[in-house]
This record gives structure tokens, sequence and C-alpha cells, in this order.
């Protein structure tokens, strides 16, 4: 049975998608060295540094069902290299001499890094398409709740009114610019690598860069100016790329989260008949995809920081890199796809409740319009008396429990400058969410362009 969290036969889906996984199987890897010994195969004999024949027969014979991936398993164990083994059981099915000319001028780690990137091509047309529909997805959201007022708040307390449509259409803001950031990222990580032995191509020679050049073409890859056997950057960039989309996909379900405590219950995850939110507790609706989804953003960032130790290699080859990519990226393109994924399923059927953030607005007994009313009298008295003023008055309602407007229209200095209609406007919500409503709009019609 599977033993890692991410193939796990009872709890894979909280962890990744099949989409993503199907990228970074066995059965994909192997295909994808495969590949890349082909289009090198081919790209040699274009050139005549190795026999047309040779290159067709390998490229014939280049195909995952055709290996006995058992016997290769056996001689991974046994010599502790990947490619050597491959390499011989390809041979061992070649008609002729055609297997002399496999991995003809390359090192392991072309045929490795090559394929690795090829697996994050495949990817990054899944990330693209769950961005494209997040995407969508939020701006639907942030249309529809373009006026649904609620509170606003900071240091976990409330502040000023808002609109959920503002909150959303920040999501989405967020998410265009990683859509922006993987589109800018492929000419530079979608780069393959041939180099040989310590990059320097001796092993072909003159043909180096042809057959570079050419080799990369099959592959429809780009072609790097100089070999990257010690340079991870590229890695790194995509890892933090990824590792940022996780993060939102996180922030997102973090305030769903915090929405759905049972004192605000302004938002709630989907729930449907049968879901459990406890073993021992009937009652509880617990926000366990969200949760889900932060646990998926954290494990991420510790993916992340790997690939930032990837860019201290030492000399001209160091495995110990190698190794802790074969792990952290596919771990971390699965869970990012299932945080991604998750995160829409939240989105999808995301429950919102304008009555309760409406109520929750006025559980302060109009305190969270103080800068309001603050700015109207300081137009008669100056900003920093009326803060004063208005400080006091505020402080004065919290201590007796008294509603705000009370206590203003009790106050000397307010009643001379401010009416009773002035208060009523003034501690009105719905009149100070500033542009909000047009910062939504603005966003959106961004995402329509």
């Amino acid at each position: 049975m599977p033993s890692h969290i991410t193939d796990s036969i009872f709890l894979k889906d909280l962890y990744g998608t099949d989409e993503m996984r199907a990228i970074f199987n066995d059965e994909s890897l192997l295909q994808r060295w495969l590949d890349v010994e082909a289009a090198l195969a081919q790209a040699e004999a274009e050139i005549g540094v190795i026999p047309r024949w040779a290159a067709e027969e390998i490229a014939r014979k280049a195909k995952a069902a055709l290996i006995d991936t058992a016997w290769m398993k056996r001689e991974i164990d046994h010599t502790l290299h990947p490619i050597v083994p491959l390499i011989r059981a390809l041979k061992s099915i070649c008609d002729g001499d055609a297997g002399e000319y496999i991995h003809w001028g390359a090192t392991t780690q072309d045929i490795m890094d090559t394929a690795l990137v090829l697996q994050i091509k495949d990817a990054i047309a899944i990330f693209e398409q769950r961005l494209s529909r997040l995407e969508a997805t939020l701006a639907e959201l942030a249309q529809r709740h373009r006026e649904t007022i609620m509170p606003g708040r900071t240091h976990g307390q409330h502040a000023l009114p808002i609109t959920f449509g503002f909150k959303v259409a920040i999501w989405l803001d967020e998410f265009r610019r990683h859509a922006a950031r993987m589109r800018e990222c492929k000419p530079r990580v979608l780069v393959g690598q041939f180099g040989g032995a310590v990059g320097t191509l001796a092993g072909v020679g003159e043909h180096g860069f042809e057959i570079r050049r050419r080799m990369m073409a099959h592959l429809k890859l780009g072609v790097p100016t100089i070999t990257w056997h010690v340079a991870h950057d590229r890695f790194a960039e995509f890892a933090g790329i990824i590792a940022m989309m996780a993060a939102s996909c996180g922030k997102i379900a973090r305030e769903v989260i915090a929405l759905q405590k049972s004192e605000v219950m302004e938002l709630e995850e989907p729930w449907a008949e049968g879901k459990v939110g406890s073993s021992t507790m009937p009652h509880k609706r617990n926000p366990m995809l969200c949760e889900a989804v932060v646990a998926l953003a954290r494990l991420c960032f510790d993916r992340a920081r790997t690939a930032l130790d990837g860019l201290i290699p030492e000399h001209e080859r160091d495995w110990a890199v190698n190794h802790m990519e074969w792990a952290y990226l596919p771990e971390l393109c699965v869970m990012a796809d299932g945080a991604l994924a998750l995160t829409l399923r939240v989105l999808d059927g995301l429950h919102v409740y304008p009555e309760r953030m409406r109520a929750n607005l006025d559980a302060m007994q109009g305190l969270m319009m103080s800068e309001a009313v603050m700015f109207a009298l300081g137009q008669a008295v100056g900003r920093q008396t009326a803060h004063d003023v208005v400080y006091a008055c505020a402080m004065r309602a919290v201590e007796t429990q008294r509603s705000f407007r009370e206590v203003l229209a009790g106050d000397p200095l307010v009643r001379a400058h401010l009416s009773a209609d002035d208060l009523d406007r003034l501690l009105d919500p719905t009149r100070y969410i500033g542009l909000a409503r047009e910062m939504v709009d603005q966003v959106c019609r961004t995402d329509a362009d």
C-alpha cells in the first residue's frame, strides 16, 4: 500500500489531484527519461554524430511500456544509479547495435534535469487551468457581493465597513499576479539541460551547441546559454511562485475559518448532508476543507525552503541537490495543486450570510463609524481636537455600554456642530465604504480586459 500521504488510498484527495499525481508518477518519470534520450539521439543523428538508423530505433523503442520496470528497480537498487539501468534496459530492446548510441555525450543529470523540466511544463499547464478557473470564480463572487456590506477588521477587531466584494477583489487581484508570474517564468524555467560530464560538452566537441539546440527543439524547451548543472535558480523561482499561490489559497481558507466561527458566522464553507464535523460532537460543522488548504499551504512553504537550499551546490556537480529536487518538486506541485483544487471547491459552494454581516456591523452600536464622525467634526474644530473628542465619546460608550450615538448627542462640542440628522447620516455604515465598490469594478474590469 502507498506510504506517502499524497498517494494514500484514504487521504490522497485532501493532498492533491489525480491529474497532478499522474504527471509525477513512476510511469510518467520513466517516459520523460526516455523522451529525453530519444530527443538527444535524434538531434545527434541530424548532424551526423550518430547513425540515423540508430536514432530512429532508439526513438521507436523509447516507450515506457516496453521497459522491464521490475528489472530496472533491481538494477537501480544494485547500482544506486537511476539512468545507467535505463540505458541498459533500452539497449536490450533496441535491434542491432542501435543501443550502443544511447546517451552519447550526455551525463545523467542532463537526462534527469530535462525530464523534470518536462514534468514541470505539464504541471504548469494544470496550474494555469486552475488559476483561470479561480480568477473567473473570484470575479463572479466579487461582482455578486459588490454591495454586500460587512465589518472590516484590523488587528482582529472591527475597524470600518467594507463590502465582501471588496475583500474578494483583493484575492482576485493577487491571483492575477500569480498567473502573470507563471506566464513570465516559463521562458526562464522551461529550459532543457545538456552539458555532458562537467558541463563543457567535451564529449561531442564542436557539435555541442547545435546538438543542444536541436535536442531542445524536439522537446519544445528553451535552449540554455550555458550548462546549469549547478545553477538551480530556475527550480527555486518556480518553487517560490507555486508556494506563493498556495499561500494565497491558505489566506482565503484562513479568512473563511475566521468568519465561520460560531459567534461570527458571516461565511461558511460548503456543507452537504453526511459531512461530519466531529466524531464526538454531533452539532459541529467544522471548516475541514479550509483547514486542509491551510495545512497544504504550510507544507508548500517547507518545500520552497528546500528549493533555496539547492542554490548552494558544490563545484560542478552536487547530487545532494538533485536528490532534494526529485523529492520536493513533485510534492510541491501535487500539494499546491491540491490547495488550488480545494480552494475552488470552497469558493464554488461558499455560503455567504449578508444578514450576519449586517448584524455584526450593528453589534458595535455605531462605534465603527468613529472616523466618519471625527472627520465631519474636524471640519469645524480641527482634526486633532475632533479625534480627542470622538475618542472620549467612544471610550465612554464602551465603558457605560451605551450606544455611540447617544453619547455623541450628549457631548456639548459635538452637539454644537453636528445635528441629529448629521449624526444619523454619519452613523450609517452604508454611506462610509469609500471607493470599495469602484475598486471591485476596477479589478473586475481589468480581468475582463
